[in-house]
């Protein structure tokens, strides 16, 4: 089953409060004060909220014979399949369907602050969404958080990885909302999902920089489809050696990254089997 179409039943804009809803908007006139004692002038400012604000990202992968392969996650999201009523300076160059994802959910008021909230909430989101059931002690954290659109909104991404049995999964229900009760996984090679990101044909921008960490931290060099340590000595010798972060930060410390495999990853092989990979893209 496809979704066919998206109808709006009601259209409530005009009647809402802005502080009122999933999404809020914080219409607030702000000004700057500056380190001389002046002030700019006042000037508006919208803040774009959701409950928790913040997200976690569980990048699920396997490696099986030499290939790293990822569980991704097709969804239906609305905002992107409106964008066919409206009209851009850059036209999109299809609909939008559906989009395909990380696993990702929303950071909870009850989860804990720190790496071990992160990982118990990459865990349940794994379970939530792609019926994989991970020990949370798995999940690495994969270096600090990211702004998702600091223009517009105050929503911070954290990106934890877990390496798991993909074709071992149960039903993946969601979270029993509406919004989430279509959807379909794909596993995809690493570099096909890398190359996908960058055509666009996967266009979403946490799910590259997901992968990106992802390849980072198991020592997968995308440009040569190749595992650091299957590289030459002295082609090994040029990786520069990962920073360590400082104690603390202009604002505040951010989650320090799991520390990589001893010389790289050891890649074992496993057993054939479960869902194909590389299905074709919306």
């Amino acid at each position: 089953m496809d979704v066919l179409a998206v109808e709006i039943v009601e259209d409530r804009t005009t009647a809402s409060r802005c502080d009122l809803g999933f999404l809020t908007l914080r219409r607030l006139v702000v000004r700057n004060r500056y380190t001389d004692g002046s002030s700019s002038a006042p000037y508006p400012c919208d803040v774009l909220r959701r409950p928790g604000s913040d997200a976690v990202v569980a990048v699920l992968y396997r490696i099986r014979e030499g290939r790293v392969e990822v569980l991704l996650r097709e969804a239906l999201r609305v905002p992107i399949y409106l964008r066919r009523s409206e009209t851009f300076v850059h036209p999109d160059p299809r609909e939008y369907n559906s989009i395909i994802e990380v696993v990702a959910g929303m950071v909870e008021r009850g989860d804990a602050p720190g790496p071990a909230g992160l990982r118990r909430r990459a865990a349940v989101e794994a379970l939530e969404e792609a019926g994989c059931a991970v020990p949370e002690a798995a999940f690495a954290v994969l270096g600090g958080e990211t702004f998702a659109s600091p223009g517009t909104g105050d929503e911070k991404i954290f990106f934890c990885a877990a390496e798991t049995e993909l074709e071992a999964r149960s039903a993946a229900d969601g979270d029993g909302s509406v919004m989430e009760e279509w959807g379909r996984l794909h596993v995809m090679e690493l570099g096909e999902a890398l190359d996908a990101c960058r055509s666009g044909a996967i266009p979403d921008m946490k799910t590259e920089v997901a992968l990106l960490r992802l390849a980072d931290h198991i020592g997968w060099i995308p440009a040569l489809g190749a595992f650091l340590d299957d590289l030459p000595e002295e082609v090994r010798a040029l990786r520069r050696a990962p920073r360590a972060l400082p104690t603390a930060l202009p604002t505040g410390a951010a989650p320090q990254p799991e520390p990589r495999p001893p010389g790289g990853h050891a890649r074992g092989d496993q057993a054939p089997g479960g869902p194909s990979s590389g299905p074709p893209l919306p």
